[in-house]
């Protein structure tokens, strides 16, 4: 199914009546602060914060009760399904284990039909499986009308996708999913909070018009980076925590510019995170992302770094004032995809759509 496209829901039955829930919830890029995000590793440092936004380019969740318990799930993007009895039949491992993990946790009182798609590519960094646990998550407490707050989202997101990956997670992900818009997420003993950033807009504006999006064409995997990041600073291998910390200050600085709307010292900073986030572990860059970023600053880029955790996925690149198109042409022709993009300053979107003959309900 593309993107706006119309699909007619029918099951067998004509005649019984069908909810329709469907979600939205947008990717992000980050900007500074990435990994200072992942429980405990920003409580040893007296907190963290992270610098991020949510983008157009999101996750989408559509839910269709059935006349049975069965659950059917489709990920359109990794062209995947799974078929089961009921939620707590589904199996876990492979392909859906977060998605199957999530249903399993929620366990609907009807059975349903799923459909999930990610706007970005997969292996993207833009936390678009992080934004598709937030849609599916808010899918899935609107049709069983539960009582939980976002925090809630967030903490049952972040232990079942640490049980996905086997590994700690970071939250920010989730903050610009739920919230939209361009933030600084603080993290602390007291748990997690969100300032917006942008002010009138004009901020936000000249973010979309200069900074440039693209995929490197090399998908990545930010949990075992991550993991590496987190385990040589417990370690205390090479000169990681000293690496953490001006991590830390860079984030905190780029808040103030932004704050300012200092974009020439956002430029500055920017390049700070990515010369020392790629000392932090091994496969964070590589030649070909370095010849990217040497492409791009050559077509009028003041900046540019690696999102998420590095090693592959999307490439951000400021750029000078009316040189957004040199450079994006420029990394398209070295094989790298334009990824156009807004910010997203709505967060997570939930429409129901009320009890319909299953003959005459649409997914839009």
């Amino acid at each position: 199914m593309g993107r706006g496209a119309v699909v007619c829901c029918s099951y067998p039955g004509l005649g019984v009546t069908a909810l329709i829930v469907q979600a939205t919830a947008p990717s992000r890029i980050d900007l500074a602060g990435g990994t200072l995000d992942i429980y405990p590793l920003y409580l040893f440092e007296e907190g963290g914060i992270t610098i991020n936004m949510g983008i157009s380019l999101g996750s989408h969740v559509w839910l269709q009760t059935r006349h049975d318990a069965q659950v059917n799930i489709t990920a359109e993007c990794m062209g995947a399904k799974q078929h089961a009895a009921c939620a707590d039949d589904l199996r876990l491992g492979g392909e859906l284990d977060l998605v199957a993990r999530l249903i399993r946790f929620y366990r609907p009182s009807v059975g349903l039909d799923i459909i999930t798609r990610n706007d970005a590519p997969i292996g993207s960094g833009l936390g678009a499986s992080s934004s598709l646990l937030i849609a599916l998550s808010g899918a899935l407490r609107e049709l069983n009308r539960a009582d939980l707050s976002d925090e809630d989202l967030v903490r049952y997101g972040a232990n079942l996708e640490a049980q996905n990956l086997g590994i700690p997670t970071g939250k920010q992900d989730y903050y610009s999913a739920l919230n939209g818009g361009l933030n600084a997420i603080w993290f602390d003993v007291e748990g997690e909070r969100v300032e917006p950033l942008g002010g009138d807009g004009r901020l936000a504006a000249e973010l979309e018009d200069r900074l440039v999006l693209t995929f490197t064409g090399e998908s990545r995997s930010s949990g075992l980076t991550n993991w590496a990041m987190l385990k040589n600073y417990i370690e205390d291998r090479g000169s990681t925590v000293q690496d953490l910390r001006g991590i830390k200050r860079t984030a905190l600085a780029m808040r103030e510019a932004l704050v300012a709307c200092g974009l020439d010292r956002f430029a500055e900073l920017l390049n700070e995170e990515w010369e020392t986030r790629r000392r932090l572990a091994e496969g964070v860059t590589n030649e070909r992302m370095d010849h990217l970023i040497r492409v791009a600053k050559e077509a009028g880029a003041l900046a540019s770094r690696l999102c998420g955790a590095g090693g592959g996925g999307c490439m951000i690149s400021f750029a000078e004032p009316g040189r957004s198109e040199q450079v994006a042409a420029a990394l398209v022709a070295e094989g790298a995809q334009h990824l156009p993009y807004k910010i997203n300053r709505r967060g997570l979107s939930v429409r129901v759509i009320g009890e319909q003959r299953a003959e005459t309900v649409r997914f839009s």
